[in-house]
């Protein structure tokens, strides 16, 4: 697994043994960002992002390696949030981050309470965990975390549809590869 562009490319990060964490693919994590930068590589320039069910932090890696201001990692697992930090401290990367050591929903309601706003937000539940897409989602819906022009990314199985609408969220394009798919919302 390795940073796909930006300011890191070709670093690579580490994962944990076993199937606790199933990590972006590389491929996916491209396909992801060459969708939100459209021809445009300084579209994340500043930008703010939630990486819910952080794992490896792959992908808030990938954002603060493009440029990103802020990315808030979360993830309940001591592990693996041990792994991004462990990952974050490789790469020479100390600030413009915030591990959150707690469930998704958690950590939600205290962002908000913190009045942090995101421009994206990367969800990724383990697969099994089919009902905290339409939770976290729900909640996101109806969250203050969100602009008017916030993107909600859901990486899911490709058999699995995470849904249409969640509150004020409608989605707006859905891409499939290989096994996964990308699932993307935006308020109505």
């Amino acid at each position: 697994m390795r940073v796909i562009a930006g300011q890191y490319r070709r670093r690579t990060l580490r994962s944990l043994p076993g199937l606790e964490i199933r990590p972006t693919s590389d491929r996916l994590r491209e396909t992801l960002f060459n969708v939100l930068c459209a021809g445009n590589p300084d579209a994340l320039a500043e930008s703010a992002w939630l990486d819910l069910y952080a794992g490896t932090g792959a992908v808030g890696i990938e954002a603060l390696s493009r440029g990103a201001r802020m990315v808030h990692f979360v993830e309940s697992s001591k592990a693996a949030a041990e792994l991004i930090a462990g990952n974050l401290r490789a790469l020479g990367i100390a600030s413009g981050f915030q591990i959150v050591k707690v469930e998704a929903g958690k950590a939600l309601r205290q962002l908000e309470a913190a009045k942090r706003v995101a421009d994206f937000v990367f969800l990724d539940p383990p697969y099994a965990m089919q009902e905290e897409y339409a939770k976290t989602l729900a909640a996101l819906g109806e969250s203050k975390l969100l602009r008017e022009r916030s993107v909600v990314i859901a990486e899911h199985e490709k058999r699995f549809d995470p849904g249409e609408a969640f509150g004020e969220l409608r989605r707006y394009r859905k891409l499939a590869q290989g096994d996964a798919a990308l699932s993307f919302y935006r308020r109505s």
